[in-house]
């Protein structure tokens, strides 16, 4: 654990979603710095994780879009206000500080100290389904992941997949149809049984290559990993529902199993809770707390709808409500970003033509 100092910063984002990107695009636009936290390893929460690919038809502007260009397109849009960003670490405690700033700490031992806090965390944190085996924390990030960010590495490699869902399927199929040049030598999706919880055009599409030997798939639990002598991951000892263990040869292991969503540490902040939710005001998106807003699948109000569309909208009007807990007394100009040189100038633009 670090003893460093807290991080000084005008606002703390809990969750690095597509909502919580917004919230540090609308806050820097009010010239309020950022700082966020998400218990996952890379932005985008469950968006970028449980439907990287996948089509998603209702973000204004963008008739088709994917939750993988969507965060990516976020991440860009908030670039300009330099966010720090930090990935995979849970928010453990929050408290309120004597000069009214809010101490922040994580479960790696970051702590900050923020003006306003903006809770962006969906239904939780998301935190990825794995499995119990020794060892496995040894490998982690290197042999075994539960993300795949450039699929080209595993080139002539041997792959094992775990899981059973759609985030699986797509992933073994994914690898199977990439240029011969950047496929597998071998693709072997796991499962205790041979019965899957996925799209029929995903479970279609994955027993064809099946049947073509494209991708395999093996019957049994995990039961422990083999190392060789060099402390590398060589097997995966798996338990078929009938007969002895089996050693499958591995050199890459993706844990495809889901996302958990956890409430976690809120649960113990002392906020208002309804159904797992905060309870805001829908003029500030505030808890009870001054100065600690809550946007996103983690509210509710009357009329909420779970959208990103209304997070969005959230996470606009908590942004002002920040603005103007941080500067009491100074009135917070609506301003336009086709037309204001204060704003071309935070964002980086050249002034458009008049």
């Amino acid at each position: 654990m670090t003893t460093a100092a807290p991080i000084e910063t005008d606002a703390l984002v809990i969750g690095a979603g597509p909502v919580g990107l917004f919230a540090v695009f609308e806050l820097g636009l009010l010239e309020l710095n950022a700082q966020v936290v998400d218990a996952l390893p890379h932005a985008g929460g469950q968006c970028a994780e449980l439907y990287p690919d996948k089509p998603i038809y209702d973000i204004p502007g963008l008739p088709a879009t994917t939750g993988r260009e969507l965060v990516d397109r976020l991440v860009q849009q908030a670039a300009p206000f330099k966010p720090g960003l930090h990935l995979g670490q849970l928010l453990a405690t929050l408290q309120r500080n004597p000069d009214g700033r809010w101490l922040a700490g994580t479960d790696q031992g970051t702590q900050f100290l923020a003006r306003v806090v903006v809770i962006a965390a969906g239904a939780g944190a998301f935190l990825p389904r794995s499995i119990a085996l020794d060892g496995l924390e040894r490998h982690l990030g290197r042999q075994i992941t539960y993300r795949l960010d450039d699929a080209a590495t595993l080139a002539g490699r041997q792959v094992l997949i775990v899981g059973d869902e759609d985030v699986a399927l797509e992933q073994a199929i994914a690898l199977a149809e990439a240029p011969a040049a950047q496929r597998p030598a071998r693709i072997t999706l796991i499962h205790r049984r041979e019965a899957f919880r996925a799209a029929a055009g995903t479970l279609a599409r994955f027993q064809t290559l099946r049947q073509q030997g494209a991708l395999h798939f093996v019957a049994g639990q995990p039961a422990a990993l083999v190392e060789a002598d060099d402390g590398r991951l060589q097997a995966l000892r798996l338990m078929p529902p009938t007969g002895e263990a089996i050693d499958l040869p591995c050199d890459q292991l993706l844990i495809r199993m889901g996302l958990s969503p956890r409430l976690g540490p809120i649960h113990d902040w002392g906020l208002a809770l309804e159904r797992k939710q905060l309870v805001v005001d829908t003029a500030r998106y505030q808890t009870a707390e001054p100065g600690l807003y809550a946007v996103g699948d983690i509210v509710t109000y009357p009329g909420k709808r779970k959208l990103l569309l209304s997070g969005f909208h959230e996470a606009t009007l908590a942004a002002f409500a920040a603005a103007a807990h941080v500067r009491p007394g100074e009135p917070v100009h609506l301003q336009y970003t086709t037309t204001s040189p204060r704003l071309h100038a935070l964002l980086g633009v050249a002034h458009p033509p008049r």
